[in-house]
């Protein structure tokens, strides 16, 4: 599944946005490092504070719908889905 792409308002880079359950217009970017910068000078890494965050998607998932093969006509289970 390709996830939609949002640009983070902390650091401006194009993030993956996963769908946040049960808000079918909200998503959750992912964990990112800001750019430039990956690890702290002890190690320890560094999240950008845009990581996690809940953001607007560009437009609303759809719940998918499935049809019973008892329900459906034959047409229904071999029409091409796009």
């Amino acid at each position: 599944m390709k996830l939609p792409r949002i640009e983070c308002r902390d650091c401006g880079r194009s993030i993956a946005a996963g769908l946040v359950a049960g808000r079918l217009t909200k998503g959750r970017l992912w964990r990112h490092d800001p750019p430039g910068r990956h690890h702290q000078a002890d190690g320890a890494l560094v999240s950008c504070p845009g990581s996690l965050a809940i953001v607007d998607l560009p437009q609303p998932a759809e719940q998918l719908e499935l049809i019973s093969a008892t329900l459906a006509g034959p047409d229904t289970l071999t029409a091409p889905l796009f």
